[in-house]
């Protein structure tokens, strides 16, 4: 009788797997996130030029297939330089909220003021390009103007800020995200010298041979992230329940190599046990009050990451902002965004409140996300071209 019962059971989770597989497959398009990957000289890691990416968000039942342009950055093809000149070209730049790979390429928000803008002020010719590569900040996002953008010779520069970017602009704390050796990362970053002044360093192509010691996984968990990239029911249990996932209980151990390196000695200065958490290692120890010495270095480098992007536009005759972001950074009064305020208050650089601007419409600011990944979406994209157009609006000079 045992052996039958135990037989039953068998037979029923198989068949549970084989009707939740069927079902799987008729529902989602696709099984997972595929986004290759191009490291470029003197640019850093970017997307395979001309590659297909497909993003899959399981929660949210959201399914995207994109295909990257012959830069490597997931937008149209760069206008022509004539057509560039011609109007009022403006150049987006920055992380996962530009490359947006939630949405398609025609609801992003770029390609949403560019048909706001030939509507409402056709006058101006405006044309736009987004320059975005998840995971970065504004230094690592230097190269994508030196290389890409200043070639078409943009009136307006935007850089598009959420609060991961102070983060990604510090070397210890992004090589902690990143699990990285802080000399030797995929993108630009900076360093302070000898005099205390601060240096760009070019980003690195063998940088994952120096990658930071991963621990390693269980067979089982092996094994079930193996079976998850070829079977849609494993996959939703991975998603649903965390099966397969891996945790680095290493991170207090990388925090310690990291520190070793000059550059980042302060990052185990003050720090609490919670900092140490990955969820604390993505930006949300900005809302703090008062930080420790390493994030209050990352104010810093944020600084100068801006300054460097406004020298460069006033060098080329543009005009520099910041569109900030509006998922989890609000307005005055919160910690975030008055430090950024104060570091485009003090490079006189134009800030635009997508937060502000979405508040005086009478929106709800949760309907601009999805609802488990937190970024844009459709609606957020487009709430964020209307924040802009608003500012486009006023400061036509600007296009001058």
């Amino acid at each position: 009788m045992a052996v039958w019962n135990a037989a039953f059971i068998i037979a029923a989770l198989l068949l549970i797997a084989l009707v939740g597989e069927a079902y799987l497959r008729l529902a989602n398009p696709f099984l997972q996130t595929s986004i290759p990957f191009h490291f470029e000289d003197g640019v850093g890691l970017i997307r395979e030029p001309n590659a297909e990416l497909r993003y899959a968000e399981w929660d949210d039942g959201n399914f995207v297939v994109s295909r990257a342009n012959s830069l490597g950055f997931l937008d149209r093809e760069p206008v022509s330089a004539e057509r560039a000149a011609d109007g009022c070209h403006i150049a987006f730049i920055g992380d996962s909220y530009v490359e947006a790979m939630e949405v398609p390429i025609a609801d992003k928000f770029h390609v949403r003021l560019e048909e706001m803008a030939a509507r409402e002020l056709p006058h101006l010719g405006v044309t736009t390009q987004a320059y975005g590569i998840w995971g970065t900040g504004q230094i690592n996002q230097l190269p994508y103007y030196d290389e890409y953008a200043r070639h078409l010779n943009p009136k307006v520069v935007v850089l598009v800020f959420y609060r991961n970017d102070f983060l990604n602009n510090s070397p210890a704390l992004q090589a902690l995200d990143y699990g990285a050796d802080p000399d030797r990362m995929p993108f630009m970053t900076a360093r302070r010298d000898a005099n205390g002044d601060m240096a760009l360093r070019p980003a690195d192509a063998e940088y994952e041979r120096f990658l930071l010691p991963r621990p390693p996984q269980s067979w089982h968990k092996n094994a079930w992230n193996r079976l998850s990239e070829i079977s849609h029911f494993a996959e939703w249990l991975r998603k649903k329940y965390g099966w397969g996932y891996g945790y680095s209980s290493q991170i207090v151990e990388w925090a310690n190599m990291i520190a070793e390196r000059p550059c980042c000695a302060s990052i185990l200065e003050g720090l609490e046990a919670n900092y140490m958490q990955r969820d604390r290692a993505t930006g949300l120890a900005f809302i703090s009050e008062r930080l420790p010495p390493v994030f209050e270095e990352a104010l810093e480098y944020t600084a100068f990451g801006v300054e460097q992007f406004k020298l460069r536009a006033d060098s080329d005759g543009a005009q520099p902002a910041i569109l900030s972001a509006s998922n989890f950074m609000g307005t005055r009064g919160d910690p975030q965004f008055d430090r950024l305020s104060a570091i485009a208050e003090a490079g006189g650089i134009p800030l635009i409140s997508q937060y502000d601007y979405m508040v005086r419409q009478g929106y709800n600011v949760r309907d601009s996300r999805w609802r488990y990944n937190f970024h844009w979406n459709a609606t957020g994209h487009r709430w964020a071209a209307e924040a802009v157009m608003e500012w486009l609006n006023a400061n036509q000079d600007v296009c001058d």
